[in-house]
């Protein structure tokens, strides 16, 4: 837990240092997602308007187990308006793998929030993502956690 926390303090220590640049400028974004489940996330902006998403976490509720989810995401800038950065809708559909005594491939279908700083390559965002199971066996469920990411 203190290297998660160190690795936070870290990033956002790094986003105090940035160039003048917005977070969708930049095509590659890094980061941390908090919840259910936990781990690292990666953006990568094909469009103005889409973008792919891939994140490798750890599940802490009932059995643990290690998840990976790659998405084709949606965004949608005209629904929320802000005085400074840029607040878009996103939604999309995926696909997820979950690695424990057996594994799991499923359907996701991510719909989120995100926050894009006006002065600075750093996005903050929420996401929900029910998730329907397909393999070994057909279960529905959700994911949902909360994260940042630093643009390069």
């Amino acid at each position: 837990m203190k290297k998660a926390r160190l690795l936070i303090v870290a990033c956002l220590m790094l986003v105090l240092v940035v160039g003048n640049m917005q977070a969708q400028q930049k095509k590659f974004g890094v980061g941390i997602i908090l919840g259910e489940p936990t781990g690292l996330i990666m953006k990568y902006w094909t469009s103005s308007t889409t973008a792919f998403d891939i994140a490798g976490s750890w599940s802490f509720s009932g059995e643990d187990s290690f998840h990976i989810h790659a998405d084709y995401l949606f965004h949608s800038f005209n629904l929320f308006k802000v005085e400074k950065g840029r607040l878009p809708l996103y939604y999309g559909i995926g696909a997820r793998l979950s690695l424990k005594d057996e594994t799991w491939f499923g359907i996701r279908i991510p719909v989120g929030l995100s926050y894009m700083f006006d002065k600075t390559p750093f996005d903050i965002f929420a996401e929900i993502g029910p998730v329907m199971d397909v393999v070994p066996d057909t279960k529905l469920h959700v994911t949902g956690f909360i994260g940042f990411r630093y643009y390069f």
